[in-house]
C-alpha cells in the first residue's frame, strides 16, 4: 500500500531519495511527517487487490450493494451516524472532490471541511502551530466546486472545528480526562497477559 502511493508522486517520494541518498550519498533530511508516512498499512496482497479494484477503480463502496463483505451488502446511505468528513487540499492520494462525493453517501448529518495543505501536514495540523487554514461550509450541495463557492475560509487547523462540532454534538455530556500517570504500570502490562476464551 505504501509503495503504491509513494509511486503516485514518485519524482517526490521516490527519485528524489534515489538520487540524493543512493547515487549522492546524501543522509536523509530529518522530516518529521516522513516518520508518520513510514506508519504503512499492512494488508495481504489479495486484500491490497480488492481494495483497489473495488474502492478506486470502481467505487464500488459508493453504489448501493456494490460490496459485500461476509455475505452483507453494503450500502452506505444506511449509515445514520453524525460524520466529520475531513479532507485536504493538496491530498494526492484521496483528492478532496472524490472524498467530498463519499460524504454526501452517507445518511446521517454530515460536515464536510477542506484542510490546507497534504494528505498528512493538513491532518497533522496542531492549533498550537498556527499554520495552514481550513475552509467550512454547512451546506452540502451537490458537487464540491458549489461547496468551495460558498465555503469560508478560516485560519489555523480545522481540530478546532472538529471540537464545536464534537462539543454541539456531545450537549456538555463529558468524561473527565484521565491521569496517564495513575494508568502506567510495569511492563508487559495486563492487557499483554490477557487470553481470549
Amino acid at each position: 500500500m505504501a509503495s503504491t502511493f509513494n509511486l503516485m508522486r514518485g519524482n517526490d517520494l521516490v527519485w528524489s531519495f534515489v538520487v540524493n541518498n543512493y547515487l549522492l550519498g546524501k543522509d536523509p533530511f530529518p522530516f518529521d511527517l516522513l516518520y508518520w508516512n513510514a506508519d504503512s498499512t499492512r494488508m495481504p496482497a489479495r486484500m491490497h487487490s480488492f481494495y483497489l479494484r473495488n474502492m478506486y477503480l470502481k467505487n464500488a463502496l459508493g453504489v448501493p450493494g456494490g460490496i459485500s463483505l461476509a455475505g452483507v451488502p453494503i450500502d452506505l446511505s444506511r449509515v445514520k451516524v453524525p460524520s466529520y468528513f475531513i479532507s485536504t487540499v493538496e491530498d494526492h492520494i484521496a483528492p478532496w472532490k472524490t472524498t467530498y462525493k463519499g460524504a454526501r453517501y452517507l445518511g446521517g448529518p454530515v460536515r464536510f471541511v477542506l484542510g490546507g495543505s497534504g494528505h498528512i501536514a493538513g491532518i497533522v495540523n496542531p492549533p498550537a502551530a498556527k499554520k495552514y487554514h481550513y475552509w467550512t461550509n454547512d451546506a452540502l450541495p451537490e458537487t464540491a466546486d458549489q461547496w468551495l463557492a460558498s465555503a469560508t475560509q478560516q485560519p489555523g487547523s480545522w481540530w478546532a472545528d472538529w471540537q464545536r462540532w464534537l462539543d454541539q454534538l456531545n450537549a456538555g455530556d463529558k468524561v473527565p480526562a484521565r491521569i496517564p500517570a495513575n494508568a502506567i504500570e510495569e511492563a508487559p502490562g495486563r492487557y499483554a497477559m490477557m487470553r481470549l476464551k
